[in-house]
């Protein structure tokens, strides 16, 4: 029997974690997909991997009567915008560079250039009129300029930050405490989704999961072993965003209440 969020609609972005030239705007990459009626937007990983479970949740029935309908991506190339077109999933490529040279007037300004980067992305985002967006390793920070129109309707946004709360925020979060681990300070890691705030990764907690660092542990496992941790958690995440909508029920400015 249908639940309280019947033909529910996601959005999800999917934006690289790592190996990322921060001197070129083509390196950062994004994925937005849209869903119906009353979900979220998420923000992935340049490999997507985030983004397949998601898919392989709604798939399964863990996420239930939600559709996917678009992904957008601020790199061309992404790994995550193959996966969404392997799952019939429609697909969009909005890039902070090209946006540039499509409107040189912002172009002397670097932060006016994103301040409209970010305003056009809402616009994207909210012409799919969903109740939630959620961002999982999104090298970009969202700016006011993007998540007020957002706020302004009551559509909160997720962020998935590969740290405990309150540790590490920003940019290479693992090698981080991985090298603090090295240095005797931390014994345990973790990630974090999160309600997003402008200020980087320091919104409300909505799951948590530790991770015991094990001795001699590399960068690169303690890297997979929290990927595989972060494909549980964005889907818990996004399961407990949804109860939470549909026990608040329609907020001002819902386009669906």
């Amino acid at each position: 029997m249908p639940g309280p969020l019947e033909n529910s609609q996601f959005i999800v972005d999917v934006f690289t974690n790592k190996n990322v030239d921060h001197d070129s705007y083509e390196d950062y990459s994004s994925h937005l997909w849209k869903c119906k009626k009353s979900i979220a937007s998420s923000l992935f990983s340049d490999f997507g991997t985030n983004l397949q479970a998601i898919i392989n949740a709604i798939e399964a029935g863990t996420i239930q009567n939600a559709e996917i309908v678009r992904v957008v991506s601020n790199r061309a190339a992404a790994k995550g915008l193959i996966r969404a077109k392997e799952a019939k999933i429609p697909t969009l490529y909005h890039n902070l560079k090209k946006f540039g040279e499509q409107n040189p007037a912002y172009q002397h300004d670097p932060e006016l250039l994103r301040q409209q980067y970010d305003g056009a992305l809402a616009d994207l985002v909210l012409q799919d009129q969903p109740n939630l967006l959620v961002a999982a390793g999104f090298m970009h920070i969202l700016s006011p300029a993007f998540l007020d129109p957002l706020a302004k309707l009551g559509i909160p946004a997720l962020n998935l930050h590969p740290a405990l709360p309150g540790q590490f925020n920003g940019i290479d979060a693992i090698a981080r405490a991985h090298q603090a681990f090295l240095q005797g300070i931390i014994t345990k890691t973790g990630l974090t989704v999160h309600y997003m705030i402008a200020e980087v990764d320091a919104g409300e907690p909505l799951i948590v999961k530790e991770l015991k660092i094990q001795p001699g542990e590399t960068l690169e496992h303690l890297e997979q072993r929290m990927h595989t941790q972060e494909w549980l958690a964005i889907v818990e995440g996004v399961q407990l965003a949804i109860r939470n909508l549909s026990m608040a029920g329609p907020t001002v400015g819902d386009p669906h209440g």
